[in-house]
């Protein structure tokens, strides 16, 4: 009795295990019909508008306006996947350069709120994206976007008394936080200081200029580095001189990081460091050399690619990876964007943003935030 039972539970009858071929058949088949028709959907959606998309972020390029010699902003229309964004943040843009996707992270310069967003990018010598967004992209183009991310935003509500504090580039977060303002009637007293290297390397000057004519609230002051200019390059006691209330500000501060190097002590050594937020386009540890604990050269695992790489121990694993011969994926290179995130299966690394050293396996890790300080197991 019980190997009949046995046998009747382990092995359907006929009938029984037609049936549940066919229904698995046919809920196969349901499945696939439907990735089909989104697929297809999703296809002739783009050729009606090559922005739309069910599920993918993308954007029509609308306008490209030349604010410098070496800087542009695009203006651009983001299908309705945009979530919107806040003044300050950044979005990742992905382009595709000789059939090889690549993803970078720019500071939104328009104000949130509007239909058409933009990103103000600089030439950067040797950077392959921003020139060939200045090279080839046009209106009509369309990108691919990410989600808008950072915490360089004001505080709700703002604060009545703000420092905006840039240099270079470094103009982009912070004008959108001042369009903001603009755009809501809250330039209340707010001090704007800017430097770059010439009157023409002054990124969005005219709007600038005519901003702090119209809003008795904004006062401006630009510093240049030009031997000719009347100003001469900004620092520590030109600074307090300009804003001699600083301590009384909430600052945003953005820029090259000498200049960011050079500045910031002012609010440590006056213990105002809360009133003071940094948003920073390269981590400090960039510009810094290796540090000698690190192997000279160190062994990468790659489990996934099943094969081993020998690389040096300067840099990050990224440029370690890159520097091998290896394309792993990547945003925005400092840490933020959890693109280049993988697992590590066994070895220690070192975290050169906040120093931490790892001996933990099974652990997630940044590849461009990540030192070797052993031989590595990567999930790569």
């Amino acid at each position: 009795m019980n190997a009949g039972l046995e046998s009747s539970t382990a092995h359907p009858a006929p009938d029984v295990r037609a049936r549940l071929r066919k229904a698995s058949a046919a809920a196969v088949s349901t499945v696939a019909r439907h990735f089909a028709l989104d697929r297809q959907l999703g296809f002739w959606m783009r050729e009606v508008h090559p922005a739309w998309s069910l599920t993918e972020l993308y954007a029509r390029v609308v306008d490209v306006v030349q604010e410098t010699h070496d800087v542009k902003s695009f203006v651009l229309e983001p299908n309705r996947r945009w979530p919107g964004h806040r003044a300050g943040q950044f979005v990742m843009v992905e382009v595709e350069i000789a059939g090889v996707r690549m993803e970078r992270c720019y500071s939104l310069s328009s104000a949130p709120g509007n239909p058409r967003i933009a990103i103000t990018v600089k030439r950067v010598g040797g950077g392959r994206v921003s020139s060939w967004l200045h090279d080839h992209v046009r209106p009509g183009h369309v990108l691919r976007l990410g989600r808008p991310a950072g915490n360089f935003v004001l505080p709700a509500p703002a604060p009545r008394k703000l420092l905006l504090l840039s240099g270079g580039s470094g103009v982009t977060p912070v004008m959108s936080i001042l369009r903001d303002l603009v755009s809501r009637d809250a330039v209340h007293d707010v001090v704007f200081v800017h430097a770059a290297r010439s009157a023409r390397d002054v990124i969005f000057g005219n709007e600038l200029e005519q901003l702090a004519r119209r809003h008795p609230g904004l006062r401006l002051a630009i510093f240049l580095d030009d031997a000719l200019s009347f100003s001469g390059p900004l620092d520590r006691m030109k600074l307090q001189a300009s804003v001699p209330d600083l301590a009384e500000r909430e600052t945003f501060l953005c820029g090259p990081q000498g200049m960011m190097d050079a500045l910031s002590p002012i609010w440590s050594e006056a213990g105002i460091v809360d009133r003071l937020k940094i948003e920073r386009f390269l981590p400090k540890y960039a510009l810094e050399p290796a540090e000698t604990s690190v192997p000279a050269t160190v062994e990468l695992k790659l489990l996934r690619a099943g094969r081993s790489v020998v690389a040096d121990g300067r840099g990050t694993l990224l440029e370690q990876l890159e520097r091998a011969g290896e394309k792993p994926v990547y945003g925005c290179r400092m840490g933020i964007c959890n693109t280049c995130r993988c697992r590590k299966s066994a070895g220690v690394v070192e975290d050169i943003v906040t120093g931490a050293v790892s001996t933990a396996g099974d652990e997630d890790i940044r590849l461009c935030t990540s030192r070797a300080r052993t031989d590595l197991e990567l999930v790569v």
